[in-house]
């Protein structure tokens, strides 16, 4: 999610429900703390508590002295990456890659908990492979270094995205650990939120991908839960007036230039499910002021109206299998 829980978004979940969000990850390094980019993503002015910042890397001082810098700069929790399958990060022996050496994973969860005095928690994966799988053992460890909770993906490194999510893993780890557990992966709809908890037993879910484009997902998820019922899509204008916010925290959060480039994706998200969004995406790709932007994403959900008064994600469908 490097690139998309940004302050702007993240504060958004929070408002449509989202108990606890994330920063994107930070890296340990110290060389790049001070770049724009690196600033950025630890940037938690006026966000919602509590303020949780995820690092990677993998020397134990660097993340050290990595978590007592962000905690100095308000971070409320600190939450290691373990999971991040992606190539650029693994092959510098950080985020999954890490899974293979299990007492370097000791020794930077010793480091991380013993520097500051916050909650730690761990994110990680089943395992480096199918062959490989230890999250067992790596909770084990995470549990008797003092991590405070742990969020595992179920899958491995070696999986990526692909595949469907092993939830047994997630009992196995929940059964194990007196910590809290919380479940990921492939958690898309309430129905699957519930499913997810009664198979695994954890204390919560943390939904990912999902949120793109419809960062009403937590709502939807916590009213099911509560009344196993389903709260209708939103309304068309409710979301025309998110977006115009949304939009213009991000330009705020970025500065005009990089953020109508960097908006692009969060608008393609919202629109690809409705009737038109397509269409409109690849216009609207290719507008280069905030100003345009602004105005096409009005314009485009002023069109909805004909369809209803609340998003048609079902027609979106329906038309594209026409």
């Amino acid at each position: 999610m490097a690139g998309v829980t940004d302050r702007p978004y993240r504060q958004l979940c929070k408002e449509l429900g989202a108990g606890y969000a994330v920063s994107e990850m930070a890296a340990s390094n110290p060389r790049v703390w001070a770049s724009e980019k690196s600033s950025r993503r630890i940037d938690h002015a006026g966000e919602m508590e509590p303020k949780a910042v995820q690092i990677a890397g993998s020397d134990p001082q660097e993340m050290a002295d990595c978590a007592k810098f962000n905690v100095d700069k308000g971070a409320q929790i600190i939450d290691i990456n373990m999971g991040c399958p992606v190539k650029k990060v693994c092959n510098k022996w950080s985020g999954s890659a890490l899974l293979q050496f299990e007492d370097l994973v000791e020794s930077i969860l010793h480091a991380v908990v013993q520097s500051v005095s916050v909650p730690v928690t761990l994110k990680f994966r089943t395992g480096w492979n199918r062959d490989n799988r230890n999250a067992l053992t790596i909770a084990r460890i995470a549990e008797e270094a003092g991590i405070q909770m742990l969020t595992l993906h179920g899958r491995t490194r070696a999986d990526g995205y692909t595949g469907d999510a092993e939830y047994d893993t997630i009992a196995a780890v929940k059964a194990a650990v007196k910590i809290p557990v919380v479940a990921n992966g492939d958690i898309t709809t309430p129905e699957k939120a519930r499913f997810v908890l009664d198979r695994t037993g954890a204390d919560a879910v943390m939904v990912g991908r999902a949120a793109q484009g419809r960062p009403w997902i937590f709502r939807e998820i916590d009213h099911y839960l509560q009344t196993g019922t389903h709260l209708p899509p939103p309304l068309v204008a409710e979301v025309r007036q998110l977006m115009d916010e949304h939009l213009r925290a991000h330009y705020a959060f970025y500065g005009d230039n990089l953020g109508v480039r960097t908006a692009r994706k969060h608008i393609g998200w919202y629109v690809r499910d409705l009737p038109g969004g397509e269409q409109f995406r690849q216009q609207m790709n290719l507008l280069e002021s905030t100003t345009e932007q602004l105005r096409a994403v009005d314009g485009f959900f002023e069109s909805q109206w004909k369809h209803g008064e609340r998003l048609q994600y079902r027609l979106a469908e329906e038309m594209l299998a026409a």
